[in-house]
């Protein structure tokens, strides 16, 4: 019941703090992609905290070019805007969902359709533009999230097209932890992470309740320097992407499932 209660008072607390940030939007009405991730920097750097929500920054986050990371769930993408103005790429579905499909939106995200062919090629000129304005794009290459135990395999169309513009791409991790005691059956990978087939209000109801949510977001010290064979072929570009992030999360190759 405590817990309820939590929740209930914390969608309450949510909506008023996106009320606010969406009165914020209406009154400054930002035009270009520059503005709107200067908004949504401020948005979720002050939101965070008003959540309970601690975030902290391990390295040097990249000025422009391309950072990719692992993928546990929307709050990443708060995290990431909260340390640095930035624009993401990330899948159409995102629009429908309740606050941040609204927010993402409203930032200037270029939005990719899984599934449907040259997806990624058609995202290719609205990269270049957000490049070219010097904010650094955002996107995780695992095309979903995980339960935060490892780094899904990553899909290999974005990396290529920014391999192919010359793009500097750096690796990022994202891990969280929770500092106070919310309970037995509470772990990062059942209420932080959203990576199953929970709807994503209850998702939030209950997300809200916790106390003590803490993120880190670290950076490489340098972008990815991927072999020649990752130019030309999709397989080793994603291959050696996906082992940059996971090296620098301290995380290992799954074992092998016996049969």
């Amino acid at each position: 019941m405590v817990r309820f209660c939590r929740s209930l008072g914390g969608i309450v607390w949510l909506a008023a703090l996106f009320a606010l940030g969406a009165l914020v939007l209406i009154l400054r009405r930002p035009a270009t992609r520059e503005q709107r991730a200067t908004w949504l920097h401020g948005f979720c750097a002050r939101t965070l905290p008003r959540m309970g929500i601690a975030f902290r920054q391990h390295g040097t986050y990249p000025e422009h070019g391309v950072v990719i990371s692992n993928h546990i769930g929307y709050l990443d993408i708060m995290a990431f805007a909260a340390l640095h103005r930035c624009v993401f790429v990330s899948k159409a579905e995102i629009r429908s969902w309740p606050f941040i499909g609204w927010m993402t939106t409203m930032a200037g995200t270029v939005f990719v359709e899984r599934g449907r062919g040259g997806s990624a090629n058609r995202a290719k000129g609205e990269m270049q533009a957000v490049a070219d304005s010097g904010i650094p794009v955002v996107f995780f290459p695992e095309g979903t999230s995980s339960d935060a135990s490892t780094v899904l395999p990553f899909r290999s169309g974005l990396l290529t097209e920014s391999i192919a513009a010359g793009q500097p791409i750096t690796a990022a991790f994202v891990a969280y932890r929770l500092t106070r005691d919310n309970g037995p059956d509470i772990t990062i990978a059942d209420r932080v992470a959203y990576w199953d087939d929970t709807p994503i209000f209850t998702h939030i109801f209950r997300l809200v309740g916790l106390r003590g949510i803490e993120v880190d977001v670290s950076f490489s010290d340098a972008p990815i320097a991927f072999s020649p064979a990752a130019a030309t072929d999709r397989r080793v570009a994603a291959t050696e992407a996906r082992a940059a992030v996971m090296e620098l999360g301290g995380v290992a190759e799954p074992e092998p499932v016996a049969t």
